[in-house]
Order: C-alpha cells, then sequence, then structure tokens
C-alpha cells in the first residue's frame, strides 16, 4: 500500500465527520424542545387545562399539519413556517457541503 493512498483515507475521515458546532447545535434543539415542552405543561395546568396544540409531521418530503385548541390557527402557521425555513436551511447547507467536499 503507497503512502498516497493513506493520507488520502485521512482526508476522507476528516472530511466525513461533522463539525462541533453542528452537534452543539442540535443538542441546543433538542434541549430547547424539552423546555417547550414543560413551559406548555405548566401553563396547561396553571390555565385549568386550556391548552392549545400543534404538529408537523414528514412523510417523505410532504408535511402534514394539523392543531387543536383555540390558539391552534397561529400555532400551525407558525409550525408551517419554521417547515419552510428548515427546508430552505437544509438545501442550502447541502449545497455548501457538496461544494466543499466536490
Amino acid at each position: 500500500m503507497s503512502e498516497g493512498s493513506v493520507e488520502e483515507g485521512r482526508n476522507v475521515e476528516e472530511n466525513a465527520a461533522l463539525p462541533r458546532w453542528i452537534f452543539t447545535l442540535f443538542i441546543a434543539g433538542f434541549v430547547l424542545v424539552l423546555v417547550g415542552v414543560a413551559v406548555v405543561v405548566a401553563a396547561s395546568l396553571l390555565n385549568g387545562g386550556s391548552a392549545s396544540g400543534a404538529v408537523v409531521i414528514f412523510i417523505g418530503p410532504f408535511p402534514i399539519v394539523f392543531g387543536a385548541g383555540p390558539g391552534a390557527t397561529w400555532l400551525v402557521l407558525i409550525g408551517i413556517i419554521l417547515t419552510a425555513l428548515s427546508i430552505i436551511l437544509f438545501v442550502v447547507m447541502r449545497r455548501k457541503m457538496t461544494e466543499k467536499l466536490g
């Protein structure tokens, strides 16, 4: 085995590893979701049990959005906006990664 192939193997491994900030961003998002759930549960208990909720489910590339409660319309709209922003962010980051690797 030549020394050049060992160097190429190291470069592939370095390019395949995710940057540390992506992992930190993932953990921060997970913590924010948990805090959000705790806030909604606390608000529901303090307001006598009435709460609104909305859900965005992806089946392939198609989002399914639904909600329940008095504030569901706003929650569904916010869910749709966040879904569109996440798709745009995914496309932009994918293009940057393919430009960097390719």
